[in-house]
């Protein structure tokens, strides 16, 4: 049972603090995702006051159907993964904020973190790890199968679709290489795309013709996934006639781009042509004592594996930034 005790909530064994508003932290992080919770472990480690403020525990690891690349599991859910994640985290003792938005950062040598909720958090340093999000479809289904065949990551998700039937929302690169991935493996692919053709690379449209198990619904959108307890079917639309037609699948991946959540940075960090936090090796951001990590940032590759890799460096960067600073 999780009660309140001086300001320590307990979760088991586990034991976290509420955020203190007058104190001024070494590090927040903002972020609670692979990166974020990597990079507060390596902070508390390090004995750096460390708080977290996260909208979503887990990130889009979370709704991940499950996972065979990350090292030390052969398998395991998306959702579980993040659990363990978080209880290393709360064995430190960390200042945690949950379901909470932060909805603007002021820069100085103390930076200050604005929640929706009115509350300011101060800090000497921040590490930014909010992840992107998937655009979503939006239709009936969606919501309730994710993690039950609907999912958005076909290279974490694909090996499990193999020989059964499965659609692809998307008809960009990131969708028809979705659909080549799939098509490998899977005993039919069907890529429904609302335009009447695909906006891919050319070079990687031209692959599809390789396998005849890949079939093309040009002109349609996705109108509801249609399931109990997992995907039974996607019920697509013609856009010009309005018809309706129901395609029997195992899954749906959708692949219709995605979105970093930098909108806190806007105006405060540079930003590359895709709204991702531009960082160097050290995961420095434009800002002094401000670093980034994950898939917010343009580091290649949005992988669990790699967002922990470059949580830790952010953590160890943002340590070495306070220990070195006369004026802390």
């Amino acid at each position: 049972m999780d009660f309140n005790l001086s300001s320590s909530l307990f979760v088991g064994e586990q034991k976290f603090n509420t955020f203190e508003p007058q104190k001024t932290y070494d590090v927040i992080i903002i972020g609670g995702g692979p990166a974020g919770m990597t990079a507060a472990v390596y902070c508390l480690r390090k004995g750096m006051t460390t708080g977290l403020i996260t909208r979503q525990v887990g990130g889009q690891m979370a709704e991940t159907a499950g996972i065979e690349n990350y090292l030390g599991y052969r398998y395991i859910n998306g959702l579980e993964l993040a659990d363990k994640f978080h209880d290393q985290v709360l064995q430190f003792g960390i200042d945690f904020e949950n379901d909470a938005n932060v909805t603007d950062i002021k820069d100085g040598l103390i930076k200050e973190v604005h929640l929706d909720n009115g509350r300011i958090f101060k800090a000497r340093t921040l590490i930014i790890t909010s992840g992107k999000l998937s655009r979503k479809l939006n239709v009936p289904g969606e919501k309730e199968l994710t993690g039950k065949g609907v999912a958005y990551c076909a290279i974490c998700d694909a090996p499990f679709y193999k020989n059964k039937k499965v659609v692809v929302a998307g008809g960009g690169n990131a969708g028809v290489g979705a659909a080549l991935d799939l098509a490998r493996i899977a005993t039919h692919v069907t890529i429904v795309q609302r335009r009447d053709r695909l906006i891919a690379d050319q070079v990687l449209s031209d692959k599809l013709k390789h396998y005849e198990n890949v079939e093309l619904l040009l002109g349609h959108v996705v109108k509801e996934v249609v399931g109990e307890h997992h995907v039974a079917a996607v019920r697509v639309e013609n856009r010009e006639t309005g018809e309706l037609l129901e395609i029997p699948a195992d899954g749906i991946f959708v692949e219709v781009g995605s979105i970093p959540n930098s909108e806190l940075a806007h105006g405060l960090l540079e930003l590359n042509d895709k709204n991702e936090i531009i960082v160097d090796e050290f995961c420095k951001t434009s800002k002094p004592g401000i670093f980034a990590a994950g898939d917010v940032t343009d580091v290649p590759y949005k992988q669990i594996i790699i967002a922990c890799g470059e949580g830790s460096k952010a953590a160890l960067s943002a340590t070495d930034y306070i220990l070195s600073n006369p004026n802390f």
